[in-house]
């Protein structure tokens, strides 16, 4: 577990299917301490996000990064939060649903992007700093300092697809953390507009 920003730590599950790392985050904001969309974690970085107190949330941001969440919702007795266009599609019993434009604990809101790979695909946003995005499966940090979208077979409409990411681009930010690939710590928002125009 390595810390991107303050505040800010991420890790990574590396999947051979994919060829990818998957990329847990841990935050600490305000007073909480959230997990977005974690992977599995070693018993160091279990460890790691023991210390210091309590694991509030989990946050999800589509139906398919539930991950580790079952296992960690029981290792935290902490409450799970996912998107409420994807809820009735997951396996896991989420505590509570947020959409678009709420505002999460720690000061996280929610992003909803239309016209992903599935409904409920939603980007965070922290207006700390510089301004960070963390999205799930919207972007994909691949290679390494770019982005780019899945691949088209997995939308319904690519036109409308590249449409609804548009709407990040309405939002200040430097840092874009991603749940696959790599993240982009500075010109997150150029890496953006690179990718819906490729």
């Amino acid at each position: 577990m390595k810390q991107v920003l303050p505040g800010i730590w991420q890790w990574s599950w590396y999947s051979q299917e994919k060829q990818l790392d998957f990329n847990g985050l841990f935050l600490t904001v305000g007073e909480h301490r959230v997990l977005v969309d974690p992977p599995p974690m070693t018993a160091d970085e279990l460890s790691q996000s023991k210390r210091g107190g309590q694991i509030d949330y989990i946050l999800i941001t589509n139906r398919d990064h539930e991950r580790e969440t079952a296992a960690l919702q029981a290792e935290f007795s902490c409450q799970v939060m996912v998107p409420e266009a994807d809820a009735s599609q997951m396996e896991i019993r989420a505590d509570k649903t947020y959409k678009d434009g709420e505002l999460l604990p720690g000061g996280i809101w929610a992003v909803h992007l239309r016209d992903q790979k599935s409904p409920g695909e939603s980007a965070l946003f922290l207006a700390q700093g510089t301004g960070i995005v963390i999205v799930g499966d919207a972007l994909i940090g691949k290679p390494p300092g770019a982005l780019m979208m899945l691949a088209a077979e997995k939308y319904a409409d690519l036109a409308k697809a590249r449409e609804g990411l548009r709407r990040l681009l309405k939002y200040q930010f430097e840092t874009i953390l991603v749940g696959d690939g790599a993240s982009i710590m500075t010109d997150g928002k150029t890496a953006v507009e690179q990718a819906l125009h490729s």
